[in-house]
């Protein structure tokens, strides 16, 4: 190894003493960095050395010795004065990506703990792991010796382009930012929109995550529920519950009333503080239709709904009281 250092000269370079002795104090990253330029300065030399020497063996199938050497020894010196760059350029980006990734956890950390909105905290993650890696891209660029004021300026005169053929990506992310601003969901309540029910998971840059109640993923964008009508199941704290009781004609109506006002009373789940509706509300071809209505916290709308169903359906029966269904009448007639 000592005739390997002499003969490269490498005692003179200013990586020996960092990967050849022992580290001096600091940390362990900045001994690792060190050790790293070492063995690509060291990787240099041994390739162009070795190059020179096989094309002084082979210079007939090149060109001349003197002509190769002098070629080969401008490629030596670009990858000394530029090697160094490469090298801190990758490790730029390495670190930085996983600089940014820590960033963003830390960030969607901080505004779960000040309980920020679940559905700001989704988009935030989204549009900040974007900008932060598209900033450690560019920078590596600069460093590698690309021009950022000639790319900034193609980028300029292609943006018209780019804006007309991701017009509508442009939309959709104009659209997650109006649902941040008006909220006319959030995350964990129950929607009706574009055609699909269901929970909101997620509010992303360009998409809103919905899982409905079969556990299907659907992906809306936010361009059009951001532009479109939606209903809301969930954003309130209270909903109507709203029945339909059909009975045959004939039925006593006053019985019947007292038995779905029995029921409805037996139900703690139901808002004391709302009167209970009960009316006749249509008489139809075969049946006596009779409303009712009654109010319920949002969570117990669907146990409230099917359990009184049940229990009237029970006592209509256990009562003799007829519920109709359609049916047919026919006459016939003989000559």
């Amino acid at each position: 190894m000592a005739e390997l250092v002499d003969a490269l000269d490498l005692k003179s370079s200013s990586y020996y003493w960092s990967a050849g002795s022992t580290p001096a104090p600091g940390t362990k990253a900045e001994f690792f960095l060190s050790s790293a330029f070492f063995l690509f300065y060291l990787a240099n030399k041994l390739t162009a050395r070795l190059l020179i020497r096989l094309t002084k063996k082979n210079n007939y199938i090149f060109i001349k010795n003197n002509k190769m050497e002098n070629v080969l020894d401008e490629i030596y010196v670009w990858v000394v004065n530029n090697g160094i760059r490469f090298v801190g350029a990758i490790a730029f980006l390495i670190i930085g990506l996983w600089i940014s990734n820590i960033f963003v956890k830390q960030a969607i950390k901080m505004m779960k703990k000040k309980n920020v909105d679940e559905g700001l905290v989704t988009f935030s993650r989204s549009l900040i792991n974007v900008a932060l890696k598209a900033l450690v891209i560019i920078s590596v660029m600069g460093m590698v010796g690309i021009q950022m004021t000639s790319f900034i300026a193609i980028l300029g005169a292609a943006g018209l382009a780019i804006g007309l053929a991701f017009q509508g990506t442009l939309g959709n992310f104009a659209g997650g930012v109006m649902i941040l601003i008006f909220k006319p969901f959030k995350v964990g309540e129950f929607i009706d929109a574009q055609g699909y029910q269901g929970i909101v998971s997620e509010i992303q840059i360009f998409n809103t995550v919905l899982t409905t109640l079969d556990n299907k993923v659907v992906i809306i964008p936010n361009g059009g529920l951001s532009t479109g009508s939606l209903t809301n199941y969930t954003r309130k704290e209270k909903r109507r519950v709203d029945f339909t009781f059909g009975v045959a004609y004939g039925s006593d109506y006053q019985k019947v009333r007292e038995i779905i006002l029995s029921v409805l009373k037996e139900e703690k789940r139901l808002l004391a503080d709302e009167e209970i509706f009960i009316g006749l509300g249509e008489m139809a071809d075969s049946s006596i239709n009779i409303t009712t209505r009654v109010w319920a916290k949002t969570d117990d709308y669907w146990g409230v709904y099917f359990d009184i169903n049940e229990k009237i359906y029970s006592i209509f029966t256990k009562e003799g009281i007829e519920i109709p269904f359609p049916q047919m009448d026919v006459h016939i007639k003989k000559d």
